[in-house]
């Protein structure tokens, strides 16, 4: 039934070590970006929040494959950025990890948004009466109690991250929806191919959630 995995013909693991390495730079990149994000989102700059703003309603409503083949056609084809890479399959991939950090860093900025508004008001404003700045409030107080009340939140964003992976396949990365694509074409058994890389993407996804729900519930600010 699943002689397809015998013939040696498909590398499945490293398809999904793709996947793996796609999702992790991904992950850290949206949430350094998510995290200046809010930071413009709640500054006192006009400027700098309606940017913020502007950014984060464009990019979260814009359909994620339009930016993948935005980041394609038109930073790599058009302008010829390469983003240090050499060759096509490192250029896409690093063109696909930069824009799932610009697609997901805006789903990051909204969740902690939200976890700061769990903050009391009054400690931010004790913390002004002591003389901190607008910068030492923000990263001192509120984000690090933010970022404990936004874990299960987050644990959701990633795990949409892992499955908006698949969306890397239409600029050519080498991932899993890019093999099973092919594996489909050249396989008359598209049920066994499928069940395959759907119990990859549980065995991917479903750790991350019992995990980071675990830590949510050990990290939970009690009020």
């Amino acid at each position: 039934m699943f002689d397809f995995l015998d013939s040696g013909q498909y590398d499945v693991l490293g398809a999904f070590w793709v996947t793996v390495q796609l999702t992790l730079y991904s992950a850290v990149g949206s949430l350094i970006w998510g995290t200046v994000l809010v930071g413009m989102r709640v500054s006192p700059v006009p400027l700098m929040r309606g940017f913020a703003t502007a950014y984060v309603n464009l990019v979260r409503n814009t359909p994620l494959t339009l930016l993948i083949i935005g980041c394609s056609l038109g930073l790599n084809q058009t302008l010829g950025v390469t983003l240090g890479g050499g060759t096509f399959k490192e250029i896409g991939f690093r063109l696909a990890v930069l824009g799932f950090i610009a697609y997901t860093g805006t789903f990051v900025c909204e969740a902690i948004r939200s976890g700061i508004n769990t903050v009391p008001v009054g400690q931010a404003e004790a913390a002004r009466a002591l003389g901190l700045s607008f910068f030492q409030v923000l990263t001192l107080i509120v984000l690090p109690q933010a970022f404990r009340a936004v874990v299960a939140p987050l644990a959701s964003v990633l795990i949409a991250l892992t499955k908006n992976t698949t969306v890397a396949a239409v600029i050519g990365v080498a991932e899993a929806a890019l093999l099973m694509k092919e594996m489909n074409e050249n396989e008359a058994a598209p049920f066994e191919v499928f069940g395959v890389f759907a119990l990859g993407f549980v065995i991917l996804t479903l750790p991350i959630g019992l995990l980071l729900g675990w830590v949510a519930k050990r990290v939970a600010v009690k009020r």
